[in-house]
């Protein structure tokens, strides 16, 4: 379960997205629009891995982040902000598709041995308040006649992709997304 805290946040995630969109030259800059986010666990409860889906203009990107304690030596041109939390402190906010954490996660969901976590809001002082119902969900599809990658193939470098726009991405298993109004495949094997 993904713990998230009713906490203040500066600069907010809007405010890293929207940098982080301009900053690129895939990017785009201009009105954005949050289409929702989804998180993954690390399983040794350092990194937190939280991906958002926003459509600016015409697109929708799919924008992974890796929230650390403490900076990655040798990572400083993935690093997006640091982020002050008003409950957990300095926060080093990462490019997640350049995060081994979080691309450990995503291996794990193609191989059917990860799922989202479920969303716990906090209180500051710790106090669970609600589980939140998911703005986006995931699912793996997997092609008739095909099974998930193992782990092993995957860290042996059998090919994955993660999306960093929507549309267009396939494969025989993938990772797909639903929201509100939209769905898409969010990363492929």
């Amino acid at each position: 379960m993904a713990i998230i805290y009713d906490a203040h946040l500066s600069p907010s995630k809007t405010e890293i997205l929207r940098s982080f969109l301009a900053g690129r030259s895939w990017g785009d800059s201009g009105e954005l629009e949050l289409l929702g986010a989804y998180r993954f666990d690390d399983p040794e409860g350092e990194v937190g891995v939280e991906c958002h889906l926003v459509n600016m203009g015409e697109t929708t990107y799919h924008l992974p982040l890796a929230y650390r304690p403490a900076r990655v030596e040798g990572a400083e041109e993935h690093l997006l902000a640091t982020m002050q939390h008003s409950v957990l402190g300095e926060r080093f906010v990462y490019d997640g598709l350049a995060d081994e954490t979080a691309l450990d996660c995503f291996r794990r969901a193609l191989c059917g041995e990860q799922q989202q976590a479920e969303l716990e809001i906090h209180e500051e002082d710790g106090t669970l308040r609600e589980v939140q119902p998911q703005s986006i969900t995931l699912s793996l599809e997997v092609d008739e006649g095909e099974q998930p990658p193992t782990g092993e193939e995957l860290l042996e470098g059998a090919p994955f992709t993660i999306a960093r726009t929507l549309g267009g991405l396939d494969g025989t298993v993938r990772l797909h997304a639903a929201w509100a109004d939209g769905q898409g495949v969010v990363a492929a094997y």
